[in-house]
């Protein structure tokens, strides 16, 4: 049986908002890194901290196998709804459960959930797993700043009036938080490389809510009774801004790729 990773049960009221609310990866960025790490129809890939599956669906069918794991049950249970692919296995675990029983990988995936962990350590444990050649990748997709467009930065400050008493998440803006890349190069995958992808999207008031109800920190058990208040401020605020309803948002899907020294190039 999987350890019990800290914080396990946050997302789990989160869960069910995490897909229609979050913004999306971008397809072109999955091929890009695929054909960065050299995926094939024989490799495997391991993604750590899955969550609802948004990688583990997008690798599928660029991969042998894909390994997806994640400490919340209720995470699981969306990803093995979502996505059906059947060289995809749901593993409940963390990276404190590496590198058990898993095997060896080519790629090793992380989408938002690296910051939750022992980094160092996850990435010593994941020296063992991944094969010559193989790679890290920490995946991130987060809203454009456009100098015309004040709501996100309202909108961002509406949210975290609710949740600024969360102290349980690592404070990733303090003197002394990292920024992953330093992490990296720290580690046995210190040849990295950074690709992004740009594209406009289309958000309404109930996607923003989802996006809201989908953190950890703003989710609806944390939130309790306060919950609809907010979901009425993301209405009020979407209906200031747009009269009809719809506003622009130009999404940035990152891909941030380590490999070991000497085998990028191999």
């Amino acid at each position: 049986m999987a350890k019990s990773a800290p914080g396990v049960g946050r997302f789990r009221s989160a869960a069910p908002h995490y897909l229609a609310g979050r913004q999306p990866y971008a397809g072109r960025l999955f091929r890009r890194v695929t054909d960065l790490v050299g995926l094939g129809p024989e490799a495997r890939v391991l993604d750590l901290g899955c969550g609802p599956g948004m990688l583990a669906g997008a690798f599928a069918p660029l991969a042998g196998a894909v390994v997806a794991m994640d400490p919340e049950p209720a995470m699981l249970r969306i990803a093995e709804q979502t996505f059906t692919a059947l060289n995809i296995t749901y593993r409940q675990g963390s990276s404190e459960d590496l590198p058990g029983d898993l095997g060896r990988f080519r790629l090793a995936t992380m989408g938002r959930s690296f910051h939750w962990m022992d980094r160092a350590q996850t990435l010593r444990r994941l020296d063992q797993m991944l094969v010559p050649g193989g790679a890290v990748a920490l995946f991130d997709a987060r809203g454009a700043k456009e100098p015309s467009d004040e709501w996100q930065e309202r909108y961002a400050a509406l949210v975290r009036s609710y949740r600024e008493h969360d102290d349980a998440h690592p404070r990733r803006g303090s003197p002394e938080w990292l920024p992953h890349e330093f992490v990296l190069l720290d580690s046995a995958f210190s040849s990295i490389e950074a690709v992004s992808v740009f594209e406009p999207h289309e958000v309404t008031a109930a996607v923003l809510i989802d996006r809201a109800f989908s953190r950890s920190g703003s989710a609806p058990e944390r939130l309790g009774a306060a919950a609809g208040r907010l979901a009425r401020d993301i209405e009020a605020l979407v209906a200031q801004v747009s009269p009809d309803g719809r506003l622009r948002e130009v999404v940035v899907s990152t891909a941030l790729i380590g490999r070991r020294p000497g085998e990028a190039d191999a």
